[in-house]
């Protein structure tokens, strides 16, 4: 049943990440012949207009000193260069086809929704809902600041930069995005985005304030802008829509979603109900898929699950076994471990939960840290799972979390036992019970964990 629902889902939603524009013979030569005319020159004005940006996004705080730029611009450097760049800004869109857009409904004032929540976010040409919105406040990768003009840009919106690779800075982010969004109206609006099914930036709702939904639609014969993890790339989503004489685009801005009680307790609820109003009135399927690096994957609590279990891969046991005969890699015995395990048809739910318990409780002490257990889910589930210190802290209660308390957790949880019977099935994985206690024997030395071709 639980493999049913699984395929059920996934068959019946609009997958977000996959998207190719298939083209007639007629329309292929259409795009051909227009885009060797249009797509340079389209490009190079929108390059131009970038670089006369530069020195305006860079005066905007130029002589301010680092206490004076983390709060809102204000004066001549507000009211002269803000309208400066928003111009120049609608004129990169311009140049590139966006001629005119069309605007239902009232954006509100900061006061009124600190938030923007906008989808779905599906292209790098979404950018324009910020000139719409009149350049409201974005949250960006730290690492674009090192873009040429990108940095400036990002620098006069005064944005909220974040490193996903550092704990320290996601809680800093948080931490300003929630002092920005209860400004009571001191400082711009926060522009949000999910993608073509789902609207996932919990942290946005966790200060509880009211949010503005924002739709964004692209009625056009050919759906040109959209630029996803497999098929059209961004590259030919930029050929394709250059090579059109004009691209229409539209944006809604639905009335200001208010949170209840509940909702402002609950920010992953608040952030679920939005985002089934929006996906109501734009005709989609709303889902947990989300993009987590470079990779899309379906939420599951505090859990990243790749949209391919590792457990139905049928090659995957495969091309770790062949790793081993690589002096170039390295291979995770226990992921090895719980890969045949999970595929081989002989170990059942418990059995299962023991095994990766013995495997990842380090020196035999009966219970496991919070690393060992984002281990555990990385091997288990194939992917490396960086968000669990919530669930390690719901789990550990009064003390670090034993085999009992992962059974709760993987058996009882209402959500994470999910895991196991939808998403990886082990209650049809086989009725064998492994009994025997397994000793632990992974502390002695890191070659017994981690194997390399010997020399």
């Amino acid at each position: 049943m639980g493999r049913n629902n699984n395929e059920a889902r996934a068959a019946g939603a609009a997958n977000p990440f996959v998207h190719e524009l298939r083209l007639s013979a007629w329309r292929k030569l259409q795009v051909l012949l227009m885009g060797l005319v249009l797509f340079p020159v389209r490009v190079a004005l929108a390059a131009l207009l970038f670089l006369l940006m530069w020195p305006v996004a860079k005066l905007r705080l130029a002589g301010l000193s680092a206490e004076e730029r983390a709060q809102p611009v204000r004066g001549w450097r507000s009211w002269v260069l803000h309208p400066m760049m928003l111009l120049l800004s609608r004129a990169v869109f311009f140049s590139l086809g966006f001629f005119w857009v069309k605007v239902k409904g009232r954006q509100a004032a900061p006061k009124e929704a600190p938030l923007l929540a906008v989808a779905p976010h599906s292209s790098f040409l979404d950018m324009l809902i910020l000139c719409v919105a009149g350049l409201p406040t974005v949250v960006s990768r730290s690492e674009n600041t090192t873009l040429p003009v990108i940095g400036a840009l990002l620098e006069f919106n005064q944005s909220l930069l974040v490193s996903r690779k550092d704990p320290e800075s996601r809680r800093r982010c948080a931490a300003q995005l929630s002092e920005r969004l209860q400004s009571n109206g001191r400082w711009p609006q926060v522009c949000g985005c999910g993608s073509q099914t789902t609207l996932h930036i919990h942290r946005g709702f966790a200060p509880g304030v009211p949010v503005q939904p924002v739709l964004l639609r692209y009625p056009n014969k050919l759906d040109t802008v959209r630029w996803t993890w497999k098929g059209t790339g961004w590259v030919q989503a930029l050929w394709y829509t250059t090579s059109q004489l004009y691209t229409n685009i539209t944006v809604e801005f639905l009335p200001v979603y208010s949170p209840s009680e509940e909702e402002k307790r609950d920010p992953t609820l608040y952030a679920d109900n939005v985002q089934k109003l929006m996906a109501q009135k734009l005709g989609v399927p709303a889902t947990d898929y989300v993009m987590e690096g470079k990779l899309p994957v379906w939420k599951l609590g505090c859990l990243c699950l790749p949209l391919e279990p590792p457990a139905r891969k049928p090659h995957a046991a495969q091309t770790q076994v062949r790793a081993l005969n690589s002096a170039d890699e390295q291979v995770d015995l226990r992921q090895l471990a719980l890969s045949v395990a999970a595929v081989s048809g002989v170990w059942n739910l418990d059995s299962l939960i023991h095994l990766s318990f013995s495997l990842f409780d380090g020196d035999g002490k009966g219970s496991l840290t919070e690393k060992e257990m984002s281990d555990l889910f990385s091997a288990l589930l194939g992917f490396s799972q960086r968000h669990v210190a919530a669930l390690y802290l719901e789990v550990a209660g009064a003390g670090p979390p034993t085999q009992e308390d992962l059974e709760t957790l993987l058996k009882k949880h209402p959500c994470y036992r999910k895991l196991f019977t939808d998403y990886l099935n082990t209650n049809k994985i086989g009725q064998f019970s492994y009994n025997k206690k397994i000793e632990n024997h992974t502390t002695n030395s890191r070659t017994e964990v981690y194997c390399k071709k010997a020399d």
